[in-house]
């Protein structure tokens, strides 16, 4: 690769593009760790469409019909970093880059959502960027369909590298792209054939412009340092009615000893090698000195869709008070005032009528009085529609020829579809909830941890919760997953006990702006336990006193979801011997674990009385409430699961396991 030759060809492009190359450089040399190659081998490509076709303010980052810009090769965070302070971003002035992945900085080692407006989403973990770019682009859809062009016309670009591709749930995302013609998606591959173990062709040998076309993509293949060639092959792109994938040919670690080879995917911090790379570039001036007229001339990109921005802004006034209004509350992640009131008068009708309804029935009525009020909320599932009781009669199905359709058949795809979703929510304007097993929360758990990193309030309908599902067995019965979900930080982990708890559950899901949900739902009936009408949302406590003690309280029975009504059926054996019992049902620890001290003391009082917990999963997460918030030692048991299920119907399994009333009533006895 003859660096002069490109520089001469272009040497305003090259300038610009070194700047980049530059900043990479000096930042990864200061930290002493990161990434350097991707970035010197993209750095044409995100030039050009920076410079020619991102639709972006620098001073308004976060306008909602900029395009988004995905790094879904998110070690290569300096050059977005790098992009962000030219143009003139007011969040990365120079000082951030001087202390890129220090602590406190924005400049982070992986791109995190949080930290600054312009970054569109955590990436990192490789495939996740690729696959929240599928819901950006499908909320863009839904958008335009909702509100018209002149509000929501806009694209999601994406960088994706080698190890992109190579995770399973980058076949999740480009296929669901293919499939529903994601036109206004655009993936640009870093193709520089190299990992951090050596080339590619150790590990894969996937003709990527095959598979892509295979999936319904346009494919266009260039040099990924050629400037004109990238202009074209993004100008085409937007041409056309499918997602395209740009394969851009380049060279990690360009200009450097280190070109080509896994070396270059890591950190270049030898001092004489980063020298000779500068003057291989023809770059003179000293560590992150950018020339004047280099960064005027990237400032000017920064402020170009200042005007488009503005007639945005005027398209807005144009359309209904009603519409805009909603628009912007639904960007703001406010639910709709009417909400509380109809949870209200749904958990009144209920308490009422007292049916017997598996949760995630009760779940399906719930949605059914919440979808038509919340127009931005988007169902869906991964091929478990029935079983999930996610779609209601009004949503009707996203598809090509229905943009406006808000239910989504994610097909069998956990991991794709949680990880789409989160993009929904980062995207802006969308409430997506999707469902699948309990147990297949295992195929989802790597962007239900990003939901909670990322503070996006993403769904997730859990259905089949325990060994209540029955025959199916143990490879589809949960016995670990309620764990795995409560020891996830800024995770709400609901389990709900009748349709009551249900309703009070969607309405904080759908209230949080900053706290994923997970819904874990009974396959098997449950009866309603609150019979009593409450306007109070008591599920918000985490934990309440759902049946006192008569007399003095020598045991006090926790439990969760469909073990509430064995709590109560016992309570009802120990009062009846006089053995005054409360029964404390705990829809969400988190929750409960959030309310004051005087509270979550009122409701499990220190003191000599027993303590049991039931629930039909394993005991990890309860002994901070059986043995006391202070350790205290005591009287504690916990009736649940030790091991795997079995395949048998529910009560059968119920009563092998000793998820009994009788049980827990003969534990109680022994520890008085």
């Amino acid at each position: 690769m003859d660096l002069k030759e490109l520089a001469n060809a272009n040497p305003d492009h090259w300038s610009k593009a070194t700047a980049i190359r530059a900043l990479t450089l000096d930042a990864v040399a200061a930290a002493n760790s990161g990434h350097s190659g991707m970035p010197m081998g993209m750095a044409d490509v995100a030039t050009v469409l920076f410079e020619k076709h991102l639709k972006f303010d620098a001073s308004a980052p976060n306008w909602p019909d900029r395009d988004r810009f995905i790094l879904s090769a998110g070690h290569g965070s300096m050059l977005l970093y790098s992009l962000l302070h030219l143009v003139g971003d007011a969040q990365f002035p120079l000082e951030e880059i001087k202390n890129f992945r220090q602590m406190g900085a924005r400049t982070a080692g992986h791109p995190e959502n949080f930290l600054a407006d312009a970054i569109e989403t955590t990436t990192g973990p490789l495939g996740q960027g690729i696959a929240n770019s599928v819901g950006f682009a499908m909320a863009e859809e839904m958008q335009r369909a909702q509100y018209g062009r002149k509000v929501v016309d806009h694209y999601t670009y994406v960088i994706a590298g080698d190890g992109c591709l190579m995770e399973g749930v980058s076949q999740e995302a480009i296929t669901l792209a293919g499939r529903h013609k994601l036109g206004k998606l655009i993936v640009m591959w870093d193709n520089n054939n190299i990992t951090i173990d050596g080339t590619v062709e150790l590990s894969d040998r996937t003709d990527q412009v095959a598979r892509f076309k295979s999936a319904g993509w346009q494919v266009i293949e260039i040099d990924g340092h050629n400037p004109d060639e990238i202009d074209a092959a993004l100008t085409q792109a937007k041409k056309g009615s499918k997602p395209t994938m740009i394969a851009c040919k380049t060279h990690i670690a360009l200009g450097h000893a280190a070109q080509d080879t896994s070396k270059g995917h890591g950190a270049l911090t030898d001092p004489a090698q980063l020298q000779a790379a500068k003057a291989a570039y023809g770059w003179t001036t000293g560590p992150f000195e950018i020339p004047a007229d280099v960064k005027a001339a990237w400032e000017a990109i920064g402020k170009r869709g200042a005007a488009e921005h503005a007639d945005w802004q005027a398209r807005m006034e144009t359309i209904s008070n009603a519409k805009r209004a909603q628009f912007e509350r639904a960007y703001a992640l406010e639910a709709p005032k009417k909400l509380s009131a109809t949870i209200k008068a749904f958990k009144k009708q209920m308490s009422e009528s007292a049916p017997k309804l598996a949760t995630r029935a009760s779940s399906e009525k719930v949605l059914e009085v919440i979808n038509p009020i919340m127009p931005e909320t988007v169902g869906g599932s991964a091929d478990l529609t029935g079983s999930n009781n996610t779609k209601t009669g009004d949503l009707g199905v996203f598809d090509v020829d229905n943009r406006k359709g808000r239910y989504v058949y994610w097909g069998i795809r956990e991991h794709g579809m949680a990880s789409a979703m989160n993009g929904m929510v980062l995207h802006g304007g969308m409430r997506p909830y999707g469902g699948t097993f309990m147990c297949f929360t295992d195929y989802a758990r790597p962007a239900m941890r990003l939901s909670a990193l990322m503070q996006v309030p993403t769904v997730y309908v859990m259905t089949h919760d325990s060994i209540g599902l029955g025959e199916d067995g143990p490879t589809h019965q949960p016995v670990e997953h309620l764990a795995i979900s409560r020891a996830t930080p800024n995770t709400y982990v609901f389990r709900p006990a009748d349709t009551i708890e249900t309703a009070e559950a969607w309405e904080i899901a759908l209230t949080s702006k900053t706290t994923p949900s997970v819904l874990s739902l009974t396959r098997q009936g449950l009866p309603t336990v609150r019979t009593e009408h409450k306007n109070k949302n008591l599920t918000a406590q985490g934990a309440y006193v759902l049946s006192e003690a008569t007399g003095k309280r020598q045991v006090i029975l926790i439990a969760t979801g469909s073990e509430v009504e064995v709590a109560l059926k016992a309570r009802d054996v120990l009062e009846a011997e006089g053995i005054g019992t409360r029964v404390v049902s705990m829809p969400c620890m988190e929750l409960f674990a959030e309310q004051d001290e005087a509270y979550r003391r009122r409701v499990l009082p220190a003191g000599s009385a027993v303590r049991i917990g039931i629930e039909a999963a394993v005991r990890q997460g309860w002994d901070q409430w059986l043995l006391g918030e202070r350790g205290r030692a005591g009287k504690a048991d916990f009736v649940g699961m030790d091991r795997f299920g079995a395949s048998a119907p529910a009560e059968e399994l119920f009563d092998k396991f000793g998820i009994t009333a009788d049980n827990v009533v003969a534990k109680a006895k022994a520890l008085l």
